[in-house]
Protein backbone atom coordinates (compact mmCIF):
# COMPACT_ATOMS: atom_id res chain seq x y z
CA UNK A 1 0.00 0.00 0.00
CA UNK A 2 1.68 3.43 -0.78
CA UNK A 3 1.64 6.74 1.06
CA UNK A 4 -1.05 8.66 -0.61
CA UNK A 5 0.70 11.99 0.87
CA UNK A 6 3.82 10.81 -0.50
CA UNK A 7 2.08 10.24 -3.51
CA UNK A 8 0.99 13.59 -3.54
CA UNK A 9 4.51 15.34 -3.30
CA UNK A 10 5.99 13.14 -5.91
CA UNK A 11 5.54 15.81 -8.53
CA UNK A 12 7.00 18.94 -6.62
CA UNK A 13 10.07 17.13 -4.96
CA UNK A 14 10.60 15.80 -9.04
CA UNK A 15 10.48 19.70 -9.75
CA UNK A 16 12.82 20.47 -6.55
CA UNK A 17 14.97 17.94 -7.58
CA UNK A 18 15.35 19.04 -10.87
CA UNK A 19 15.05 22.56 -10.06
CA UNK A 20 18.03 22.53 -7.56
CA UNK A 21 20.56 19.80 -9.79
CA UNK A 22 20.38 21.72 -13.03
CA UNK A 23 20.90 24.85 -11.74
CA UNK A 24 23.78 24.20 -9.37
CA UNK A 25 25.11 22.42 -12.34
CA UNK A 26 24.89 25.06 -14.42
CA UNK A 27 26.47 27.37 -11.92
CA UNK A 28 29.06 25.21 -10.39
CA UNK A 29 30.45 24.11 -14.00
CA UNK A 30 29.78 27.55 -16.23
CA UNK A 31 28.47 30.09 -14.29
CA UNK A 32 30.90 30.17 -10.99
CA UNK A 33 34.30 29.95 -13.58
CA UNK A 34 33.32 32.75 -15.43
CA UNK A 35 32.75 34.60 -12.38
CA UNK A 36 35.61 33.65 -10.52
CA UNK A 37 38.46 34.45 -13.55
CA UNK A 38 36.14 37.25 -15.06
CA UNK A 39 39.63 38.95 -16.56
CA UNK A 40 40.92 35.87 -17.92
CA UNK A 41 37.72 34.62 -19.59
CA UNK A 42 37.54 38.23 -21.34
CA UNK A 43 40.10 36.97 -23.74
CA UNK A 44 38.31 33.93 -24.41
CA UNK A 45 34.84 34.34 -24.62
CA UNK A 46 33.64 33.86 -27.93
CA UNK A 47 31.38 36.95 -28.95
CA UNK A 48 28.51 35.96 -31.46
CA UNK A 49 26.49 39.09 -31.48
CA UNK A 50 29.51 41.38 -31.58
CA UNK A 51 28.53 42.95 -28.75
CA UNK A 52 31.86 43.05 -27.40
CA UNK A 53 33.46 40.63 -24.61
CA UNK A 54 32.82 42.46 -21.42
CA UNK A 55 29.09 42.91 -22.37
CA UNK A 56 28.92 39.51 -23.67
CA UNK A 57 30.44 37.79 -20.42
CA UNK A 58 28.25 39.78 -18.17
CA UNK A 59 24.94 38.22 -19.57
CA UNK A 60 26.66 35.32 -19.67
CA UNK A 61 27.47 35.56 -15.93
CA UNK A 62 24.06 36.60 -15.14
CA UNK A 63 22.14 33.62 -17.30
CA UNK A 64 24.67 31.11 -15.66
CA UNK A 65 24.94 32.71 -12.04
CA UNK A 66 21.80 35.05 -10.97
CA UNK A 67 19.82 32.73 -13.02
CA UNK A 68 20.90 29.72 -11.67
CA UNK A 69 20.26 30.96 -8.15
CA UNK A 70 16.82 32.62 -8.62
CA UNK A 71 15.62 28.42 -10.08
CA UNK A 72 17.37 27.19 -7.25
CA UNK A 73 15.41 29.49 -5.21
CA UNK A 74 11.94 29.01 -6.87
CA UNK A 75 12.02 32.82 -6.97
CA UNK A 76 11.06 34.04 -10.90
CA UNK A 77 12.03 30.62 -12.09
CA UNK A 78 10.82 30.52 -15.53
CA UNK A 79 10.86 33.63 -16.44
CA UNK A 80 14.92 32.75 -15.17
CA UNK A 81 15.07 30.39 -17.52
CA UNK A 82 14.70 32.05 -20.66
CA UNK A 83 17.96 33.96 -20.22
CA UNK A 84 19.52 30.48 -19.71
CA UNK A 85 17.69 29.00 -22.43
CA UNK A 86 19.13 31.61 -24.85
CA UNK A 87 22.35 31.29 -24.00
CA UNK A 88 22.18 27.53 -24.46
CA UNK A 89 20.68 27.77 -27.94
CA UNK A 90 23.26 30.73 -28.75
CA UNK A 91 26.31 28.61 -27.70
CA UNK A 92 24.74 25.10 -29.22
CA UNK A 93 23.56 26.40 -32.60
CA UNK A 94 25.59 30.27 -33.35
CA UNK A 95 28.60 29.33 -31.42
CA UNK A 96 29.24 25.74 -31.70
CA UNK A 97 27.55 24.34 -34.91
CA UNK A 98 29.76 22.25 -36.04
CA UNK A 99 29.14 20.13 -32.67
CA UNK A 100 27.24 17.11 -33.29
CA UNK A 101 25.03 15.93 -30.28
CA UNK A 102 27.35 14.00 -28.51
CA UNK A 103 30.02 16.69 -28.58
CA UNK A 104 26.85 19.19 -27.51
CA UNK A 105 25.13 16.65 -24.96
CA UNK A 106 25.62 18.50 -21.96
CA UNK A 107 24.19 21.41 -23.50
CA UNK A 108 21.51 19.81 -24.76
CA UNK A 109 20.50 18.26 -21.94
CA UNK A 110 20.75 21.47 -19.94
CA UNK A 111 18.35 22.49 -22.43
CA UNK A 112 15.71 19.80 -21.56
CA UNK A 113 16.39 20.45 -18.40
CA UNK A 114 15.38 24.19 -18.24
CA UNK A 115 12.82 23.48 -20.98
CA UNK A 116 10.70 21.09 -18.70
CA UNK A 117 11.17 23.68 -15.66
CA UNK A 118 9.47 26.55 -18.19
CA UNK A 119 7.21 24.42 -19.14
CA UNK A 120 6.29 22.95 -15.45
CA UNK A 121 7.47 25.77 -12.97
CA UNK A 122 8.91 25.37 -9.67
CA UNK A 123 6.00 23.03 -8.27
CA UNK A 124 5.35 24.06 -4.35
CA UNK A 125 8.38 23.63 -3.48
CA UNK A 126 9.18 27.22 -4.17
CA UNK A 127 9.36 30.37 -2.49
CA UNK A 128 7.04 31.85 -5.00
CA UNK A 129 4.80 29.43 -4.14
CA UNK A 130 5.66 30.98 -0.30
CA UNK A 131 4.67 34.44 -1.02
CA UNK A 132 1.83 33.74 -3.33
CA UNK A 133 -0.56 34.51 -1.20
CA UNK A 134 0.89 37.10 0.77
CA UNK A 135 1.86 38.81 -2.27
CA UNK A 136 -1.67 38.49 -3.59
CA UNK A 137 -3.26 40.64 -0.67
CA UNK A 138 0.17 43.11 -0.75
Amino acid sequence: MTDSTSDHNAPDLGLLFLRISGALFLLCVHGLPKLLDFHGQLASIEDPFHLGARLTLCLSIFAEVLCPLLIVLGVLARLACLPILFLLLVALLAVHPEWTVQEGQFGWLLLIIFTSVLIAGPGRLALNARFAGALRYA
